[in-house]
């Protein structure tokens, strides 16, 4: 069987539980799940897409309350059972990274959850350690409001990637 077949034919509170391992707000995966079935991959992808463009600051922070801090690699399998194997491959550019560059990461994550009221959330995948460093300096400089925006069009790449990961492995 397909994996979108399998995911189509999932009862419901299990579909909803794998789209809350490709993005945590409860709101948009319960859509996902209620929006099924799905045609093809492209027609997941779009109804993904549209349904997070109808989410909102509430949905976006509980999305960024189920991500590790960036360059938390120790705490992914711990509290991130569910999702912990896939954002520990998309942080892979923190292997190697210089203990300066990994800690200005903790203390840039702290000051910018002090600023913010969330962690920071980037879509890691192919950036390296120095990288990311570099988006969150940038970023501590961004008006609140903006700066949730700018966290929430990162989780819809992070949710665009895992939904393709969850369409192969499904």
């Amino acid at each position: 069987m397909k994996p979108l077949e399998k995911l189509n034919g999932l009862p419901y509170e299990e579909a909803k539980a794998e789209f809350m391992r490709c993005c945590g707000s409860s709101r948009w995966a319960d859509a996902m799940a209620r929006a099924r079935p799905f045609k093809d991959d492209s027609a997941v992808y779009a109804e993904a897409g549209w349904l997070w463009s109808q989410t909102g600051p509430d949905d976006w922070r509980e999305a960024i309350s189920h991500h590790p801090r960036v360059g938390d690699i120790s705490k992914l399998r711990e509290r991130f059972q569910k999702t912990g194997a896939w954002s520990e491959q998309e942080q892979k550019g923190m292997q190697g990274a210089s203990e300066e560059v990994l800690q200005a990461l903790a203390n840039g994550n702290r000051e910018y959850e002090a600023r913010f009221g969330f962690i920071f959330l980037i879509c890691a995948t192919g950036k390296s350690a120095q990288d990311m460093l570099d988006q969150l300096r940038e970023r501590l400089n961004n008006p609140p409001p903006l700066e949730l925006r700018i966290a929430a069009g990162e989780q819809a790449q992070i949710t665009r990637l895992r939904l393709e990961k969850l369409l192969t492995s499904t």
